[in-house]
Parts: structure tokens; sequence; C-alpha cells
């Protein structure tokens, strides 16, 4: 099975897609200097309490404020507010804690009034991004994430990812890990931490400690609403949560961000450092490894199966809902109750993976096709449960009702990715009314004699949609060709599947959009 990752620099910051076996199964986009980002750590100002929701709202500079629970206080944080109150004080420098003295736990069962007040300044991290009309959710209970460990300060537990089954591997990292760790920090180790030897683990100790030592020295002068530590951006954050053996590629368009990954993988994995590979071919990178077509195909209201069979997508504010329907396949197996059996498994597999693509969260209902056997049933949830156990985010997956419903929630830290795949057609604006798409030619070659006879452009390029590039190459004399025998130049034609039918654009030598006036 090969993993491989595709970033695409863009104007507003950059598009990555994760392929498993060639096929989409993730997609982040991230714009340039984006906001609240999870795990980023802010000094924020408690503007109101609220204590019928034992809750609290933080100004961290977002438009609403952020909402902050009790339970989110967690149990050290009277130490971090005694913490909090010497370093702003100029009585403690940097983030070390070995002479630090810990405050005893806080009253799990307490109130949000005993604990904060208006106006007091607390460092608050980042739980969930701003979704819809909410504010960011936020955490007292600070931790840093690094590719095998988890640094949480103000305590001094050690404790191992479930997934590490067996014992002796289990009790050798927390020997190794308690060893090694420095005094008041608390270690989660992660799932990859597994067989790793102590350098690695202790290098990526010293990265998180350093971290926040960093981001401590900052804290004395931080104004209000300032970020103390920020989380790594999108692109590294998954390559350090991803990055393992299985990773055979990393492929990237800009020469700057090749750069960036590759130094930042050398410093997490040295010997992965040839997976990262400039591109630098004509057609854009998604282009060339499908990836815009599988976007247009995976982000619709409907998405259709390999089987014949398809799902219809509906979201609304409180949850997904997604219909199973057969489509032709009713027509090729022997009886219904094979054919709702095989269509509902594809729907299972490709419903686990739109979860993902989308980042869907919330509370999701599937009405999967009626089975009336009970081991299908069953055999339907145990795909489910599978196929979910590749996702990051934590979930719940209840069996099938007996109305053939599945009930999932899937773990919400930001936005649902939505991706607009109805293209409004270039000629009309959306009002329905165009002028003949055949005059469309007429305009190319108008243009094409106006920038190489006029305008004497060198290395000419024609970027349109495949139906127009077949339109222009295909045939024994091709439109191509005539155009070599009257200008005496040839002109690179690149297909775009992300551009609409009837639109094309120019491009120069050096990939630069040539404008037009028509």
């Amino acid at each position: 099975m090969s993993n491989e990752l595709i970033i695409s620099t863009t104007q507003d910051g950059c598009r990555i897609a994760l392929l498993k076996d060639k096929t989409l199964v993730e997609f982040h986009q991230e714009a340039e200097g984006s906001k609240f980002t999870v795990g980023d750590i802010y000094l924020g100002t408690v503007k109101k309490v609220v204590p019928g929701l034992n809750a609290a709202f933080i100004d961290v500079g977002y438009d609403k404020d952020a909402f902050l629970h009790y339970l989110d206080l967690g149990p050290q944080f009277s130490s971090l507010q005694k913490f909090t109150k010497l370093v702003r004080g100029k009585k403690m420098n940097g983030g070390r804690l070995d002479k630090f003295n810990l405050e005893p736990d806080i009253d799990k069962h307490g109130k949000i009034t005993q604990q904060l007040s208006k106006n007091q300044l607390i460092p608050v991290q980042i739980v969930k991004e701003p979704i819809s009309t909410k504010g960011p959710r936020l955490s007292c209970e600070l931790s840093l994430a690094g590719r095998y460990l988890v640094l949480v300060p103000f305590s001094n537990a050690v404790s191992v990812s479930k997934k590490i089954t067996s014992s002796e591997e289990r009790k050798r990292l927390l020997r190794l890990i308690q060893s090694i760790k420095p005094e008041n920090f608390g270690v989660i180790i992660r799932t990859v931490a597994e067989n790793k030897e102590v350098a690695e683990l202790d290098r990526d100790l010293r990265n998180l400690v350093k971290t926040w030592e960093e981001g401590m020295t900052r804290l004395p002068v931080a104004a209000p609403r300032d970020k103390v530590i920020g989380e790594l951006d999108k692109t590294s954050s998954l390559l350090r949560d991803m990055l393992n053996e299985s990773f055979d590629n990393v492929h990237v368009d800009d020469k700057k961000m090749f750069e960036e990954v590759r130094t930042y993988i050398k410093t997490i994995a040295p010997d992965k450092e040839k997976i990262v590979k400039y591109y630098a071919g004509k057609a854009k990178i998604f282009e060339h490894y499908g990836i815009e077509k599988q976007i247009k195909s995976a982000f619709g209201q409907t998405v259709s199966l390999k089987g014949g069979g398809y799902l219809i997508i509906e979201h609304t504010e409180a949850l997904h809902v997604i219909d199973v329907n057969s489509g032709n396949k009713s027509n090729r197996e022997e009886n219904q109750e094979t054919t709702a059996l095989s269509v509902n498994v594809e729907a299972a597999k490709e419903i686990a993976r739109q979860l993902r693509l989308r980042d869907m969260g919330g509370i999701i209902v599937i009405d999967f096709i009626d089975m009336k056997n009970l081991d299908n049933k069953k055999l339907i949830y145990k795909v489910m449960k599978e196929e979910m156990m590749d996702d990051k985010a934590k979930s719940t997956v209840l069996p099938l009702s007996k109305f053939g419903l599945m009930q999932i929630t899937r773990e919400r830290v930001r936005p649902q990715m939505n991706i607009v795949t109805r293209e409004v057609c270039p000629t009309c604006n959306g009002t329905g009314k165009i002028t003949a798409s055949i005059l469309v030619s007429d305009l190319i070659e108008k243009n094409i004699e106006h920038l190489l006879v006029k305008q004497n452009e060198k290395n000419l390029v024609l970027a349109l949609h495949p139906y127009l590039h077949a339109f222009y190459t295909k045939g024994l004399i091709s439109q191509r060709m005539r155009w070599y025998f009257k200008y005496k130049t040839w002109i690179s034609l690149v297909k775009d599947t992300s551009m609409a039918i009837t639109e094309y654009k120019f491009l120069n030598k050096e990939g630069e959009e040539i404008q037009l006036t028509n």
C-alpha cells in the first residue's frame, strides 16, 4: 500500500492531498496566515463568567469570544495560574519547572466562579477551531504534541497509548521516559513511539521542552490576545502525525516549500529526507496526479460508487445525513438481499473515506439499504468499524437499528471541508443563456493572432478544458498543427480539468497568466 502527500502552493496558501494507492483519502486547504489553529496557545482575557453554564467566555482575538468550560480548566489549573503570575511579574524566568512547586489539583466538581474572574489573564489552548457561528473552544490543560511524545506541563504522569498492546514494550517506554523527562512535566507516549530508540525519543522530548521554554520567554511581554506558542502549519503537522515507514513520497511544486518540508523531515526523521521530491512538470501538480478530478467527483452532493450504487450526502446545522442507493446495481445481482449487502459494503468503505475527506464531524446518520439477514447487518457494522480505524479523529459507531439506520459520532475540531463542485457557466455567469459555444474557437484564434503577431510572445502556452484540448489536438492535421504552419511557432496546449468547458487562459514562458482584453 503506497502513501503519498501532494502539496500544491497557491497565492492564498497551499492545498494538501493525501493519496493512498493513488486514491484521495484526505484533503486540506491552508490559508496564508490563518489564525486559531488547534494547538495554538494564546494569552486570553476573561470577558464573562457564566455560573449557569459553569463556563467562561474568553477573548483571544476572534470576532466571537471563545468558550472555556470548567472541566477544560484541567486538574493543574492552580499551578498554571501561579506560574503565569510569577512569569508575568518577572519573579521567574523562562519555562523551566524543576524548581517550581506545583499546587494541589483543583476540585473536578467545583464551580467556575471559584477559579476565574472578569478581566483575568490566562494562557489558553485552542482545542476546536471556530465552526459556523461559534467561536473557538478552549482548554487550560496545555499540551505540546511532537512526533513520538506529547508534553504536558505541570504534571508528572507518564502514560502510554492504548494502541501499544505489548506489555514488555509498554514497560520499556515507561521506564525510558521516566528516566529522561524533566521534573514537573508529564508525557503521553504516542503509538508511533513503539520500538523506537532512546535517542529518537530524547530528541523529540528536547524539541518539545525547547518550544515550551521559548514560548514562556514571550509570556512576560505578551499583550492580551497574543499568540504565545503556535502550532505547526498544516503541512508540518500532517507530516509529524502521519509520516511512517509506509510513506513513499512527498511531492511539492514550490521551491521554497520544498526546502522547508525537506528541512522539517530531516529534523524529525533524517532517514526519510529523500522521499521529498520537487515537482517541475508543465501541468499543475494536482492535474498530473489526477487529484483535481477526484476532488470534483468526491465533494458533490451525489457520490457514485464503482459497483453502480451511489450516495446522497445532505448537511444540516445539527447533523449530516447519508442515503445509500443501489442505482443500476440492482439489475446485476441474483436477489434483493445480495444486492443490498453488496452495495452496503461498498458504501460503508466510501462513507469512511468521505468522513475523512470532508472532515465531517458531529452526528452522522446513514440510511443503508434495508437487509433482513442479521448476519449481513453485523457484517456492515464490522466493515464500518474497520474502515474507521485509520481515521485520526475520535469516533463512535453504533450497530444498525431496526430501521436500517447507522449512527456515528465523529470528533469535530475544525470547520467541515466544503468544495463547490458545480461550475458557474463562464459565458452566461449563471443566467442560463449563452452565445453559441462554437464561437469560443474564434475567440481563441483571435487572441493567438494578437499575442503572436502583435505582441510577439514566445513559448506561448494555452491552458484549457480537456474537451477543448481534444478539439485542437486530435485528427490527422490538427488545429494546433495548422497554427504551426500559419505562425511558424509551436503553441503548447495543457489540459486543466479545474476550468469550465469553454474557459481558457494563455500563459507566458514564466508560467504567468497573460491578461487578455476582448
